[in-house]
């Protein structure tokens, strides 16, 4: 079912690669632009704010969810230093574009994968969105931290950075307005609705053109371990935590979903605005989606029977 789910994605994936050329490269530079700062915010706002959230909720999602993102960066960092990698000016913009998708996660395949759970799909999406909402902002952090590492900033510019990055901002206020509790006006909802409606297509069509230009093997440096992490250590030891503790039910199953999460779709929105290679990062980003064709309907199947 998952894979089925998936389908339209890469169909989508497909046609920006077969329709490269209508736009120069920088022609699909400020489309990512685009991306960055207006439509990708909004479908983060509208996934954190479509449905309230209780403050014991909150709690509970979010720091399970913190606690997968922390994990994924620090199993990236081990991988790192184990490989020797060093933050030479050859390298280092290189390989943090492609660490960044060792916590990192798709949110648009984590509502596919939740719809997997038939009549506990409501539940699961609800959870699993108290989990995006609360990951995204760390994973982002520990992503920008590392990409903006060894560019001079001063700490206050590096503040500056993090905070007012614009998935970051968008997170925060989603959940702010879900916490609160209180519900927006019709004709803003709408105009949010219709923004996020377009980001992930977008986004996708900017994807396929990107991987027009770059290679698919050999893989580019670390990349190999990173979707290791992302894809198989990561989820079995969440999977292998909740089943020491006795942990089961719709909180186990989603946070098992999460973690098997391949990298988001964006990732390569990120490398580009900080000075990485936006076409490896693509390639890292397709190599992790289509592995995940063959993973995530396995953990998904898995966390099902948590249930």
């Amino acid at each position: 079912m998952v894979l089925w789910h998936l389908a339209p994605d890469l169909a989508i994936i497909v046609l920006g690669y077969l329709l490269r050329g209508l736009l120069r490269p920088d022609g699909w530079q400020q489309i990512d632009k685009l991306c960055f700062y207006l439509l990708y915010p909004a479908l983060l706002f509208g996934a954190a704010s479509q449905r309230p959230i209780e403050g014991s909720q909150v709690l509970l999602f979010g720091s399970l969810g913190c606690a997968v993102v922390t994990l994924g960066f620090a199993l990236t960092l081990i991988v790192r230093r184990l490989s020797g990698s060093t933050r030479s000016a050859d390298t280092s913009d290189n390989d943090a574009g492609t660490m960044q998708n060792g916590w990192r996660f798709n949110t648009a395949l984590g509502f596919v994968a939740a719809g997997a759970f038939t009549q506990h799909a409501s539940e699961v999406t609800a959870a699993l969105a108290i989990v995006v909402g609360l990951g995204i902002p760390l994973a982002n952090i520990y992503a920008i931290v590392l990409l903006t590492k060894g560019q001079a900033l001063s700490r206050l510019n590096l503040t500056r950075e993090v905070i007012l990055n614009p998935f970051l901002l968008a997170s925060v206020a989603g959940i702010g307005v879900a916490v609160s509790g209180k519900t927006m006006p019709a004709h803003v909802s709408s105009l949010i609705e219709r923004l996020a409606n377009t980001a992930i297509p977008i986004v996708l069509l900017s994807l396929g053109a990107a991987l027009a230009s770059t290679r698919l093997w050999p893989p580019p440096r670390l990349a190999l371990p990173i979707h290791a992490i992302k894809l198989l250590v990561l989820p079995l030891l969440v999977w292998a935590a909740f089943a020491l503790l006795g942990v089961t039910g719709i909180t186990a199953a989603t946070v098992l979903v999460f973690s098997a999460l391949p990298t988001a779709s964006a990732a390569h929105l990120l490398a580009a605005r900080y000075g990485g290679d936006r076409n490896q990062v693509a390639m890292v980003v397709m190599q992790s989606t289509a592995l995940s064709l063959l993973s995530l309907p396995l953990w998904t199947s898995l966390a099902t029977r948590l249930i």
